[in-house]
């Protein structure tokens, strides 16, 4: 039998043990995005009884999950110089400690106590997700990445769907607070587990370099058209989850008869059926040869199911277009992150800015959503115009996929043969 000629191969010969811990690894970045998700609109289900017990109003409220994005917002673009200067594994362990700080919410004897919590938060998140990136690049072969990436979303909706659709259930029986805190000690056990077992070993399975990242990798990434593109659908996009997810439990109780609980259980529909979307996401490009279809289908998806969601008052018809928007939502990121390591003259140091950009331009989308929507509802008594803002925004992800040239399905991933 002649040795293999693939290089991946021989790496996997050379480091051995050290290359079969990545499974670890990669465990552990997923269980880091679970936990993520779990913290991320837990508050959102049980914003009346927050309303109801420190006395402030939509618009106040609506800053618990506006306010986190912010904070998120303005830490992803800087994420990724912040783990390249002081250790990916030091800046995960931290980053993972502040999305925990929601285990204290029982201690939150004021809303300014608990908004302090939500913005420790933004900022573990801000940073967890850029750090992310370079740990892929140094543990996982170039065609684990894109099936890696969907993982990470997977695990991170997950996380959204079990809170959004426990959080009213659990806060009958313990109370808000403590239910809150329970999400948030699962981050906080797992950066004990990250801190023990968290590793950064390069496998060289991609091109990392020691070099930090420079003005000219930044001004070149601001510079592309096609980065910039997708950057504008994605914020617009997840504005518009945003404001659904935020506002749709309190539409619901006031306007289409819901209870508490069935208004959250609904509303986590979106991101339940998103895990399988993401799933699914994560493997069919890896068989389609035109990426540009994973933009289009979903931004149809999301249109029609983001505008029936609270144009309709049939449950049926308002379950079902949830489910549409909830795969359409979750269907396009694998892609998304993965795409831009098609383009031509990337690097890692650059892809680390493309995903901090990302991170960026969403969140501080997905800070000014919520605030419109619930400021519209004070003002004018409905939620509809608020929703339809952000509803017709998101087709912007459709447009993209269309206006997006061919040749981005023509260069290939980071290879051996380009370090």
């Amino acid at each position: 039998m002649t040795p293999s000629s693939d290089p991946e191969d021989r790496s996997v010969s050379k480091y051995g043990a050290a290359y079969k811990y990545r499974f670890v690894v990669a465990s552990l970045i997923i269980l880091a995005h679970f936990s993520v998700g779990l913290n991320y609109f837990s508050v959102a289900p049980v914003f009346p009884l927050i309303m109801e017990d420190f006395g402030v109003n939509r618009a106040t409220v609506s800053l618990l999950v506006a306010l986190a994005l912010l904070v998120h917002a303005v830490f992803g673009l800087p994420g990724g110089v912040i783990a390249g200067r002081f250790g990916a594994k030091r800046v995960y362990f931290v980053a993972w400690i502040l999305v925990g700080m929601s285990a204290f919410t029982s201690f939150a004897g004021d809303f300014g106590t608990l908004l302090a919590l939500r913005l420790a938060y933004g900022i573990g998140f801000g940073l967890i997700i850029p750090t992310t990136a370079p740990l892929l690049m140094q543990w996982m072969k170039p065609r684990e990445i894109t099936f890696m990436n969907a993982l990470d979303i997977a695990a991170l909706t997950l996380g959204v769907a079990v809170s959004v659709t426990t959080v009213a259930p659990i806060s009958e029986e313990i109370g808000w607070e403590n239910a809150l805190s329970v999400f948030g000690a699962v981050a906080f056990l797992g950066s004990v587990v990250w801190a023990l077992l968290g590793k950064t070993k390069p496998l060289e399975f991609q091109a990392i370099s020691d070099k930090s990242i420079s003005l000219r990798d930044v001004s070149s990434v601001l510079r592309n058209k096609i980065i910039l593109l997708l950057a504008a659908a994605d914020a617009l996009v997840f504005m518009h989850y945003t404001a659904l997810t935020g506002w749709l439990p309190t539409f619901y109780g006031e306007s289409r008869n819901m209870s508490l609980s069935e208004a959250g259980f609904v509303t986590g529909l979106m991101p339940l059926v998103g895990v399988g979307a993401v799933l699914i996401g994560g493997v069919l490009p890896l068989r389609v040869s035109d990426q540009r279809i994973f933009f289009v289908v979903p931004g149809l998806l999301i249109g029609i199911g983001g505008l029936g969601s609270f144009l309709l008052n049939s449950y049926i018809g308002i379950v079902a277009c949830i489910i549409i928007l909830g795969i359409g939502s979750w269907a396009y990121p694998p892609t998304l992150l993965s795409l831009p390591m098609r383009l031509k003259d990337m690097t890692p140091e650059k892809i680390a800015i493309v995903w901090g950009l990302f991170v960026t331009v969403s969140g501080l989308g997905m800070f000014v959503s919520p605030i419109v929507v619930g400021a519209i509802r004070d003002h004018w008594g409905t939620f509809i115009p608020g929703f339809m803002i952000w509803g017709i925004g998101a087709w912007l992800l459709l447009i993209a996929g269309l206006l997006l040239p061919a040749s981005v399905n023509s260069n290939p991933q980071f290879s051996q043969t380009e370090r």
